[in-house]
């Protein structure tokens, strides 16, 4: 693997651990209620999809490093049905 695209993974993974970290946050908030001091309801419900949605397209985008990718040709072969 070239420097370059050691260092693109490296970067994927912390971005990855930084949008977990944010999910943990507003999964925690909920569970203790302290989200009530500091927003809104449907504030908070939009803040905490976005957060689980975006920590599960870094999971997608930089998966750990024990998970392989699919292959290629296996990808392209992938339909929605």
């Amino acid at each position: 693997m070239s420097a370059r695209l050691t260092a693109l993974v490296e970067v994927s993974h912390k971005w990855r651990a930084l949008a977990e970290r944010r999910r943990a946050h507003f999964v925690e908030l909920y569970h203790s209620g302290r989200w009530k001091h500091y927003y809104s309801e449907e504030r908070f419900l939009r803040c905490l999809r976005d957060a689980i949605k975006m920590s599960e397209r870094w999971a997608e985008i930089a998966p750990p490093p024990d998970e392989a990718p699919l292959p290629l040709a296996e990808v392209r072969q992938r339909t929605a049905a």
